[in-house]
């Protein structure tokens, strides 16, 4: 569990990171160099969910060995399912990163909301609902494992 207090935001007492695959954690399919060893290091803090439609459905086979769950969505009601799966878990115990469309729900929901934008972009609604912006996904990650960095961007 990660615990910070950060004044004027709230305190974070997250248990769960629920992350996207394609756009967020891999890049045509196939998990972004570096993403691997950082989901090992989160794992003994948090536990690692990783929601996708698999677009590549190369998903299962790149995270083969690592300490996550994978759920794979039908690929209608995307962001529905990710919402659910979010509210599922608790919600306010949840850090969930995306930057799809359909990631836009769930990073809105979830007790910190971190969106991407890489290489494939990020969804200007989803970017606009959550509570940090990062441009790489390996510092993103960073944050959850310095979580003062968080309490520097978000207090008030």
């Amino acid at each position: 569990m990660i615990e910070i207090d950060i004044p004027g935001f709230g305190s974070l007492r997250l248990a769960h990171l629920v992350c996207d695959y394609n756009g967020t954690l891999a890049l045509d399919g196939h998990l972004l160099p570096g993403v691997g060893e950082a989901l090992r290091g989160l794992a003994p803090l948090l536990s690692i969910h990783v929601i996708t439609a698999d677009t590549f459905g190369l998903a299962a086979g790149e995270l083969a060995g690592l300490p996550v769950a994978l759920t794979v969505t039908p690929p209608h009601d995307q962001a529905a399912a990710k919402l659910a799966y979010v509210q599922g878990l608790g919600a306010e115990s949840v850090v969930a990163f995306g930057n799809g469309r359909n990631d836009c729900q769930m990073v809105k929901a979830a007790g910190l909301g971190l969106g991407l934008m890489q290489k494939e972009g990020g969804a200007a609604q989803t970017i606009a609902s959550a509570d940090v912006l990062a441009t790489n996904v390996l510092d993103a990650l960073d944050l959850l494992r310095h979580p003062l960095r968080l309490r520097a961007t978000l207090r008030s």
